[in-house]
């Protein structure tokens, strides 16, 4: 080998021993969330899903993260997502050993760690590997079982590409039919049946096979037939084409179906709703207010609580001390709603079991009164706010998370092949973002939320800032190597308050909310960018009160408490993360486009920026009401221009915050 070949040789091989000692020193969550980034990418990626050894490299990084600390919070976590990968391993490479090795993993974290949210999930995958047989408490399995079916539909329903493909449907369906597997009996067996043929109908409108529509009749008609006395069997009736009688005969849809709703992933999640008292549901005068659900986000440094109700009403919150006189050795955080009553059907407790909180009650404390109670291990600090149309009540609730540690470099998964691709530069480039890994960008408004509507006919909000999110996201992966992660990659709705509860239990560094502005005006146009803080500004507020889809008076009444709020939201750092990505966005469209308006950077109180516990900021694109504008906003070209506006935002905000390192070649 010559003198030439060796020192590029000796280069990597200084870099890679680097690269090890750096990453030995990673805290357990950075080690959970390079581990999550590997497995994103090998999920993304068909070819990859055939080598096992992409496989191993992401099992080896979860379990290094109850290697370095197998007492910390997220030690269950790393391990249940090593027994998850084992498992899917085993469903693509069919060997007995890595079956196995999946049931080890699960069996051990029900030992080690009983009292962890994994040990739940971790019953559901071996009831789901044994179908339910020899377990105690099978109702369990199968709720559990049900969570890991809706997060993988969710996972479908986020792709297009595999909604093209038969097999990601079937598998989904599998998923949900082991439900009903699991514990015929039980009350999710129902639940899940039915789910299976809702599946089977939504692929017979990508399949139209005549098959697929006539499986779909048929687990409809189980479903009455089997589960008489269950709401499910109603729901079945009425997807035949009856009114819930028991006549008719094809399809009809339940959009709110309540236990649909409810969803499990990496990050637990989930929904319990009253299916008689819906917010959507106007009550009469008089009538008191009715607590209609509660949902909640959470990972191990993060919770959000976001209670329902079908009207607005007076609420105190107050946090109990631990009482040990009355064995209660722990803090309890409640919420009493005034002249108000629990919906009849509604759950009436919710474990979430996770780091700080155990889990959530609701009852009926007095005739007038509905106390909900949040039941605390442990926390930093919480916040409860009101949101209004609809009317609900949001908890934040933080805990211990890990000390800030240095951003260490990973070895991507081609150095495990010995390969190293054109994306390399891509990876360094994440190496050296320094405080920047994830970013979390929000396409606004979706589904039954069309946004502002357009000067240009059938052009709507929605559709616009998903086309430009996509290419965003695009670009920010292949020209800042960081790994990106949408809210929403469909035509799907979202609460406000759960954009922000992704971002947080994604535990992402940077949320960046995507949106279209209009004004009665036509002539209006330019770009803005906005940041969460209190303004006096009547255009700001206007385009809050949009955005919110609320009124101004309940941003004025919102800016009396947003001050109690502030403590956790990143402000400085939002506001230079908002000039740099508007100095960029305007610089790059003036450069192409003519004229082009720089309305500035702004400040007002927005919802979906609301609890962010990293630098947030909301992106107004241009004015969808200005013809010309509209006709840019909906041209791909401009679209990647304002793309590449906003990366160089991003990579200047790095380099202002974190200076980039070089490495001398000594």
């Amino acid at each position: 080998m010559t003198k030439r070949a060796i020192f590029p040789v000796m280069l990597l091989c200084l870099f890679l021993v680097m690269v090890s000692c750096a990453t030995t020193g990673a805290s357990p969550s950075q080690r959970y969330t390079e581990a999550e980034a590997c497995f994103n990418r090998l999920q993304r990626d068909e070819d990859r899903k055939q080598y096992r050894s992409y496989w191993l490299n992401c099992i080896r990084q979860f379990e290094s993260v109850c290697r370095v600390n197998p007492e910390g919070a997220w030690a269950p976590a790393g391990l249940y997502m090593s027994g998850r990968l084992y498992r899917e391993l085993y469903e693509i490479s069919r060997k007995p050993s890595d079956r196995n090795n999946a049931r080890e993993v699960f069996e051990r974290l029900q030992n080690d760690y009983p009292d962890s949210a994994y040990s739940k999930r971790a019953a559901g995958e071996l009831g789901r590997m044994d179908g339910g047989s020899g377990k105690k408490n099978l109702t369990e399995v199968a709720r559990s079982q049900y969570f890991r079916a809706e997060a993988a539909y969710s996972d479908l329903k986020k792709s297009k590409e595999k909604q093209k493909y038969r097999s990601y449907w079937l598998e989904v369906i599998r998923e949900f039919d082991s439900v009903h597997e699991t514990e015929p009996e039980g009350p999710w067996a129902a639940a899940g049946l039915y789910r299976t043929g809702e599946l089977y109908r939504e692929l017979y409108s990508h399949s139209y096979s005549p098959a697929d529509e006539r499986k779909a009749e048929e687990i409809f008609r189980k479903v009455a037939r089997q589960y008489p006395d269950s709401a499910y069997s109603k729901r079945a009736r009425v997807s035949l084409g009856g009114s819930g009688d028991g006549s008719g005969g094809g399809f009809g849809k339940d959009k709110d179906d309540p236990i649909s709703r409810l969803t499990g992933s990496k990050t637990a999640s989930g929904t319990v709703v009253s299916s008689k008292d819906r917010a959507d549901k106007a009550p009469g005068a008089g009538d008191p207010t009715t607590v209609t659900g509660i949902r909640y986000w959470s990972n191990p440094d993060y919770t959000r609580i976001v209670i329902d109700a079908n009207r607005e009403t007076d609420y105190v919150n107050n946090l109990l001390k631990k009482d040990p006189s009355i064995n209660l050795d722990h803090e309890r955080l409640y919420v009493d709603l005034k002249k108000s009553r629990l919906s009849e059907d509604i759950q009436r407790r919710i474990s979430i079991d996770d780091t700080h909180l155990k889990d959530v009650r609701a009852g009926q404390f007095c005739p007038d009164t509905v106390r909900v109670v949040a039941d605390m291990k442990s926390f930093e600090d919480y916040n409860v706010f009101a949101l209004k149309n609809p009317f609900r009540i949001v908890i934040d609730v933080r805990g211990k998370a890990d000390p800030p540690q240095p951003v260490t470099a990973t070895l991507d998964d081609d150095y495990y092949t010995g390969e190293i691709d054109r994306q390399d530069s891509a990876s360094i480039a994440r190496q050296l973002a320094l405080g920047v890994r994830r970013v979390v960008i929000d396409p606004g408004h979706g589904g039954r939320d069309p946004g502002a509507p357009g000067a240009l006919p059938g052009v709507y909000e929605k559709d616009v800032v998903l086309d430009l999110s996509r290419i965003l996201a695009k670009k920010i992966e292949r020209d800042l190597g960081l790994e990106v992660i949408l809210t929403r990659t469909t035509d799907t709705y979202l609460t406000l308050e759960e954009r922000t509860a992704m971002a947080n239990t994604h535990r992402a560094d940077l949320f960046i909310s995507v949106h279209a502005n209009a004004s009665r005006n036509q002539r209006a146009h330019g770009i803005e960018t906005y940041f969460l803080n209190l303004t006096t500004d009547e255009d700001s507020i206007a385009v809050a009160a949009r955005e919110n889809a609320t009124s101004k008076k309940n941003i004025s009444e919102l800016q009396e408490i947003l001050n109690d709020l502030m403590q956790n939201a990143k402000i400085n750092e939002s506001s230079r993360l908002a000039t740099y990505v508007q100095r960029g966005m305007y610089s790059k469209a003036s450069a192409q486009f003519n004229p082009v308006a720089d309305k500035g950077v702004k400040q007002a109180p927005f919802y979906v920026l609301l609890g962010a516990n990293m630098p947030s900021i909301l992106i107004e694109a241009g004015f969808l009401s200005n013809p010309r504008e509209c006709k840019r906003l909906i041209d791909e070209q401009y679209q990647r221009t304002l793309a590449n506006g906003i990366v160089d935002g991003i990579r200047s905000f790095i380099s202002d915050t974190r200076p980039p390192v070089y490495v001398s070649s000594d």
